[in-house]
């Protein structure tokens, strides 16, 4: 008989089965509907949290957000097992008229809650990854993108035709497992000690800052002998794992992984011209549990950097709610900040794009053109990057002020540094459409590596003085973005200034 069984026990899984329908067989082919639920944030105000834990809890959705006074919902990841198919021994499926059995079983997948998480207005125009292949080690080129995705009457559905026995694994977007943190720091530890490695004579360093609450190591990684600080961390959003695989491809660059250590030209500019410090991903233990956007209490940290007023009463950041931030705050206190780079992944824009410090204190004319000049390098090197299109800035600098525990705008106005956040779509990205496999893995990778040659190129004017733009092209120039794009299908973004902010949280 056959049987599809899912779990989400993997590192990051995320999904509720409700229920199964009956299957509905006919001659060697079969159907069935499976009704799912993202978990939702479990604890409460006024829960108990010992008793939700008792009670099984550990592995639900986002834990409830103090700050925001909300609980975060919408990646999802889980494992689909296939038995009971008739299939031949090398794999193949067998002919008509062999043994009998069923050779193959289309599934609907059915997400019943897809209206109640965090961004459902993002829905329209997603479709959902999946792959056959091996979670950890990934296979990168493995994952595709199911066409069938729909969004009907607050429900995402999508169809799927299993034709082998065995395991596939369907996401919003491809899990980066903790095990592959892992790998990702092991393999850079090897390249620093291997001997003859190009990276040695840039002092590089693997150290951690601190734990996070459930005890996993917040590692930050330095290398380069310039004068001017950079710092580049990842997935302060755990969900938004595609900041994971951006680190990644940007440090196999930086030290010459899968290359005998050898290192471009390029890459040896910018070592020569930067001191790095990088954070690969800011929120392990979120990420483990498959949360949208928090850690294991329920600190969006990208809340955290600062205490806000008007909200004297929640002090950030904190080591009993956000030592993540703590710990890397203190770091960049120590060293100083010339370059900040904070990436993530947004659920609703299908494009590449930067969210600045507009508005904040320090903005002016220095900071708006550095940051449009930044964003054309980018764009010279990699066409997924564009600057028309992303979050429309605060109207004024009182908006600004209500969002100084945003990390972009907290690092800016401390360092009076050009800091930006990087926003890569769950979608397919529209500067190069790609149905198949949408803005893939490889292509985020991409991104990550060629950030070497836009540092590169606004390094002479990160601390420049006098007003060194006069010398920029008009295609250097800022653009103030918007998010007023027309899609087919899509229903108009509500304005919102940051990743998760949203009208009503002002």
């Amino acid at each position: 008989m056959v049987k599809v069984s899912i779990t989400a026990a993997h590192d990051g899984g995320n999904i509720e089965v409700i229920s199964s329908g009956e299957t509905v067989i006919s001659g060697r082919t079969a159907k069935v509907t499976v009704i799912l639920h993202i978990k939702p944030g479990k604890f409460r105000p006024g829960g108990n949290e010992e008793d939700d834990w008792r009670g099984g809890a550990r592995r639900r959705g986002d834990v409830y957000t103090e700050f925001e006074k909300r609980s975060h919902s919408q990646y999802f990841s889980f494992r689909a097992f296939v038995s009971g198919l008739q299939t031949s021994s090398i794999g193949r499926v067998r002919e008509v008229g062999s043994d009998g059995g069923i050779k193959f079983i289309t599934v609907q997948y059915v997400i019943a809650n897809a209206h109640s998480v965090s961004f459902p207005e993002a829905w329209p125009g997603s479709t959902v990854c999946y792959t056959s292949g091996s979670l950890d080690p990934c296979d990168d080129d493995a994952w595709r993108r199911n066409p069938t995705t729909s969004y009907v009457d607050g429900k995402l559905t999508w169809s799927h035709v299993h034709d082998t026995n065995g395991s596939t694994f369907f996401c919003y977007w491809p899990p980066y497992t903790y095990g592959r943190h892992l790998r990702l720091i092991s393999d850079i530890s090897t390249q620093i000690s291997t001997r003859g490695s190009h990276c040695g004579r840039f002092n590089p360093v693997v150290e951690s800052l601190g734990l996070s609450l459930e005890g996993r190591e917040i590692e930050c990684i330095s290398i380069g002998n310039g004068k001017l600080i950079a710092w580049i961390q990842h997935r302060q959003h755990p969900g938004e794992t595609m900041a994971e695989f951006f680190a990644e491809g940007f440090l196999h660059r930086l030290f010459g992984v899968d290359k005998d250590g050898e290192l471009d030209e390029a890459t040896e500019g910018v070592l020569d011209r930067y001191r790095f410090y990088i954070v690969p991903n800011m929120c392990p233990d979120g990420s483990v549990r498959g949360h949208l956007r928090t850690n294991s209490v329920g600190a969006n940290l990208n809340r955290e950097w600062a205490t806000v007023s008007g909200r004297e009463d929640y002090e950030a950041p904190t080591m009993r709610r956000s030592p993540e931030v703590y710990a890397v705050l203190s770091k960049m206190d120590e060293t100083g900040c010339d370059f900040f780079l904070d990436v993530h992944g947004d659920e609703d824009i299908p494009y590449v794009f930067f969210s600045g410090a507009e508005k904040t204190p320090t903005w002016g004319d220095r900071l708006e053109n550095l940051h449009g000049y930044f964003i054309s390098c980018y764009q010279r090197v990699n066409s997924d990057v564009q600057k028309e299109i992303g979050y429309p800035p605060p109207d004024s600098m009182d908006d600004a002020l209500k969002y100084m525990n945003v990390a972009t705008n907290q690092i800016s106005t401390r360092f009076n540094c050009l800091g930006l956040t990087l926003e890569m779509p769950y979608k397919d990205c529209e500067t190069n459409p790609d149905p198949g496999r949408g803005f893939s893995i490889d292509r985020t990778k991409k991104l990550g590596a060629n950030l070497v040659e836009a540092l590169v190129d606004v390094h002479p004017y990160l601390r420049a003085g006098g007003e060194f733009w006069n010398a920029f092209s008009k295609e250097d120039k800022y653009v103030v973005p918007t998010d007023n794009y027309k899609e087919q299908g899509f229903v108009m973004l509500k304005k919102r200034f940051y990743s998760d902010v949203r009208p009503n949280d002002a």
